[in-house]
């Protein structure tokens, strides 16, 4: 009989995503068939299935550390931020529609039927079933229709173990607090708690535990100490972008604009993994740095939202200048697209139908439509004759002039645009510069590299084994398998 059992938070950004990843890396290494759920997502960091469908990227992370291929039934329900009041709601991997907060609050509970269905979905294949919650259970005004934390514990009788961050502080108040506001009926569904992100001498804390403990009435699976390797991880939650880099050591210096609804950061982090490049995102209120050797406008959500955004910053004003001196600008997805010349929406796709101009860079135009394309893909990067890899998620079509130039051959359909003398390109391919042999070649474009080949897919492979081995020493498996249910 499958078993299952859920992790919750006691906030956002605690770790509940890395934590499962390396438990579902743990439990299969003991020989189980695990898969990992999460009910309800919101990410604008998403993955492409291979049935065509989308989810949030910490579950095909977390379908890595399990050994098995991503399924849209891993996450049911994803929000995809378009405002801050608006959101593209996919269900099971396919657009239902734009909602405003309000109006999906009151949709939500018609939702419940198909996270239970994909829930049982995965339990036919599975020895164990690692949840994931979302947010906190502790945000109890809104609990009516919830699907994403206790509402789904409730519904699948699934027990929780809640996940408290020490490391931002107040981790006691946290969890107590928690047991205070949850009603009965909620409370009888944690099993426990663990606590994440611990500096320095676990054995300081032996009152605190105690404490938690007896003013709680949950057990302590473990404290879980600070693992740096985990950021060798792909992050799916933007606060994660707030970072400082901490090596800025590269001699490639790479910069990327962090816009307000972008998507698709981790397309970055295997270019963050190389000894040789210095990747600076870029956060709102500070200029683009003229060092860079490369300007890359990532994918957004919202791309006429996020180009205004762009020119709001001055950012507009950077990227011509460095092109201007003679740097190089890379657009992928949205990004691509502000590197045109126009951007039309006559059908209001994100919002008032109408155009904008685009930075001009690129002699292309792109029409917003409402067909979203969504497909694993391989080919060639043109420029060098590389292999790449990657997935499209994007609405719109873009042609024009620089599309004589594309940037890459999928067997067949050719993508992307570059100028004359290819100083400024663009594409729609996410995930291409994980490819390893495509990336060294790429940067080779730059500098004289001696920094070899690095195989970026073993590194997070490495990350994956190392968080399990962690956990291993620092948690109570055994115990958390037997609270499963």
């Amino acid at each position: 009989m499958t078993k299952a059992i859920m992790f919750q938070g006691t906030g956002s950004d605690v770790g509940k995503s890395l934590i499962v990843a390396g438990l579902c890396r743990a439990f299969t290494r003991r020989g189980l068939t695990v898969l990992p759920f999460k009910p309800q997502n919101m990410s604008n960091n998403a993955a492409v299935t291979a049935d065509g469908g989308e989810i949030g990227r910490a579950q095909a992370l977390q379908a890595l550390a399990c050994g098995v291929a991503p399924t849209v039934h891993m996450n049911p329900v994803l929000l995809k931020p378009q405002s801050d009041k608006g959101a593209q709601v996919v269900v099971q991997g396919r657009v239902r529609g734009s909602y405003m907060a309000r109006d999906y609050q009151g949709d939500k509970p018609n939702l419940l039927g198909a996270v239970m269905e994909s829930f049982a979905i995965l339990k036919q294949t599975a020895d164990l079933v690692i949840v994931e919650g979302a947010g906190s259970p502790a945000e109890v005004n809104l609990r009516a229709g919830d699907i994403a934390n206790m509402g789904f514990a409730v519904a699948a009788d699934c027990p929780v173990v809640l996940i408290g961050d020490i490391d931002r502080g107040g981790v006691i108040a946290s969890i107590v607090g928690t047991e205070v506001l949850l009603d009965e009926m909620d409370k009888r569904m944690i099993a426990g708690f663990l606590i994440n992100k611990f500096r320095g001498d676990i054995r300081l804390f032996d009152d605190g535990l105690t404490i938690t403990e007896q003013r709680s009435g949950w057990r302590s699976f473990g404290v879980v100490p600070f693992l740096p390797i985990v950021a060798k991880l792909p992050a799916e939650d933007a606060v994660a972008l707030s970072q400082p880099p901490t090596d800025t050591s590269g001699q490639i210096h790479i910069v990327v604009p962090m816009l307000s609804r972008i998507s698709n950061f981790d397309d970055f982090d295997p270019l963050k993994a190389e000894e040789d490049v210095f990747l600076e995102m870029i956060p709102p209120g500070r200029p683009l740095p003229r060092s860079a050797d490369l300007i890359i406008i990532p994918g957004t959500k919202s791309t006429i939202a996020d180009l205004k955004f762009l020119r709001a910053q001055g950012w507009d004003i950077d990227i011509l200048n460095h092109h201007r001196h003679g740097g190089r600008v890379m657009g992928i997805c949205g990004g691509y697209q502000m590197l045109g010349q126009i951007i039309s929406d006559p059908d209001g796709i994100e919002g008032d139908a109408g155009e904008v101009a685009g930075l001009g860079l690129l002699d292309v135009s792109t029409c917003l439509t409402d067909d979203k394309r969504l497909e694993q893909v391989t080919g060639v990067y043109l420029p060098s004759g590389e292999k790449i890899r990657g997935y499209e998620m994007h609405m719109g079509r873009t042609s024009g002039p620089d599309c004589a130039r594309p940037l890459l051959d999928m067997a067949g359909p050719q993508d992307g645009a570059q100028s004359t003398g290819g100083r400024v390109m663009g594409c729609y391919l996410h995930g291409l510069f994980a490819e390893n042999r495509f990336r060294a070649a790429f940067l080779s474009e730059f500098q004289t590299r001696d920094a070899g080949l690095r195989d970026y897919d073993a590194g997070v492979e490495q990350a994956l084994n190392q968080l399990a081995d962690h956990l291993e020493q620092h948690l109570d498996l055994d115990a958390l398998y037997a609270a499963a249910r």
